[in-house]
Parts: structure tokens; sequence; C-alpha cells
């Protein structure tokens, strides 16, 4: 099962969907009567069985949405957006560092956060921005001090995630502090749906990629990943109590613009999809920053 959160036209109101693998067939879940929450958090918060909610859904298969809509982050209000650096091999690799011995946690601001389509608005305080795809897990129940051996049960699902950078901020500005090189307006595509972890046989087997303008940039398998999923709820829930809706990004694969040879920053007018077997696919333009577009 796959959820959205979307806006009908004129209409201010999130509403809570399912859909199909990539969005081409849309139903809403207000009209099952089931009694959810219209917002993502507080229907993880409701703990459904997916099970029941699968039986529920069956009628629905009629009365699929038909009207334009528009589709919102599938979180748009998490407590916590928490990152990590440094997690793929290859990523260390191409930047001639060893790989770490301890996860490097950073945290991104829901400011970021634009659904598909959205434009990532290009700061004009940067000249280098870049891409980042990204394995995204969405936490499903409340998680402290986790087991490792345990941690897979406290997930609701996997989206897609591209965590923009501006890397001079990231790495030369503001003391090397990540903080704000992370986290400028627009600077989290994230979507288009969530994955339910019950239709994801193994997370850490995907192959996950990046394209500019049609042109492979990233392409990896999750496998590469450093520190696994487990280990990293189980890392984090030691000192910060994970909740609901919290969103982990889980790494990017090499290929990035910064370390290519010549380095191959973001344009506006560049387009980037992001894809992952089985998740999906989201696609953003980057547009220049005007006061018409805040």
């Amino acid at each position: 099962m796959r959820f959205i959160q979307f806006l009908r036209k004129n209409d201010p109101k999130k509403y809570l969907g399912v859909a199909d693998f990539n969005c081409e067939r849309m139903w809403d879940l207000s009209t099952a009567n089931l009694g959810c929450s219209n917002e993502m958090v507080k229907f993880i918060e409701q703990n459904f069985k997916i099970s029941e909610l699968n039986k529920k859904l069956g009628g629905l298969q009629e009365e699929m949405i038909t009207e334009d809509i528009k589709l919102l982050p599938p979180v748009t209000n998490p407590k916590k957006i928490i990152a990590i650096g440094l997690n793929y091999v290859d990523h260390c690799i191409e930047q001639n560092k060893e790989k770490p011995k301890e996860p490097i946690f950073f945290s991104k601001f829901s400011n970021c956060l634009i659904g598909p389509g959205d434009n990532i608005l290009y700061p004009p305080v940067t000249n280098s921005l870049d891409y980042e795809v990204e394995l995204a897990v969405i936490i499903g129940k409340k998680a402290k001090d986790v087991p490792k051996l345990k941690a897979m049960d406290y997930i609701f699902g996997y989206t897609i995630a591209q965590d923009i950078t501006a890397r001079d901020w990231q790495k030369q500005k503001n003391g090397g502090q990540f903080l704000l090189g992370k986290s400028m307006d627009t600077f989290l595509p994230l979507g288009p749906s969530i994955a339910h972890k019950s239709i994801i046989e193994d997370p850490e087997n995907l192959t996950i990629s990046c394209k500019v303008n049609g042109i492979e940039k990233q392409h990896q398998k999750t496998s590469n990943m450093i520190f696994k999923i487990d280990e990293m709820i189980s890392y984090l829930s030691q000192m910060i109590t994970l909740e609901p809706g919290d969103v982990i990004l889980t790494g990017t694969p090499g290929g990035v613009g910064a370390h290519r040879k010549p380095p191959e920053f973001l344009k506006v007018g560049d387009v980037v999809e992001s894809e992952i077997e089985g998740i999906g696919k989201i696609s953003n333009k980057v547009c220049e920053k005007t006061k018409s577009s805040e």
C-alpha cells in the first residue's frame, strides 16, 4: 500500500489517499469512512493495521480520483528530519575519505519540504547547489532505546528524498556546520508516496539513482550503505526519542556534483529526477528564487 497527501483545487484542506506505483491512479481515503485523519503524521499515530485497511479499501476501486489534484510531500510536518552523512562506500571514495567509524548525523528543517513537481528555489546566497538522492525512512511508532534486532519494527514505510545542498554553506561557511547548507527553503523534495514497509521486501537491496536533465549522475544499490537502517534507528533512539512521522534520510551514493571533475553544480532550469526501485520517482525543477516565488 502506498500513501499520499494531496490538495484539491480551491480547497486548502489536506487529504490523505492511496496510490499505485507511480501515482497514476489514486484514491481518496476520506471516502472510505475509516475514521482516519487526513494528515499523515496523525494517521500514522492512529496505527491502523494494514491488513484491515486493505479489506476496508476494497470498495474504493471504483472511486478513483479523476479530478486534477496537487501532490504534497507525503509528510508535511514531521517533528524531526534527521540525515546521515558519508553513509555510502562510493561516496566516501569519491571524497578520498575513510569510512566513518560512527554515523554522522545532522538535521534539516520542515521548511525544506516540497512535493513532486514543486520548484527547487535557487537561493542567491549560494553558487554551488548540489543534488543527492536518498532513501527516506518514515518512523511508525515511538522509539526509545530500541535494540537493533527490533529496530525495523518501528518503521512505517519508505519514500524518496532529494537532499538539495548548498555546498559552500555546508563546507566553507557557517563554521563548517551543515545546518544552513542543508536547510534552506525547498531543499528537500520528498515523495511521491510512502511505500508501506509491507511491500518493500528488502530496503537494503534497492537500486537508487538520480538524473539531471535526463543524464544519470548517481546509480547504486542501497546495499552500499555503511550503517544499515536498523543500526541508524537503534543508535539514534539511544539519544533521541523518535516519533511517528519522523523522517530519517539514509545517505547518498557517489556521483554528486561537488566531487565530479570538474564539479557539476545545478543551474536554474535544471530538472532533477530521483528514482528508487519499488518506491517510485520524483522530479523537480530548479528555478530562480524571486519575491513572487516566496
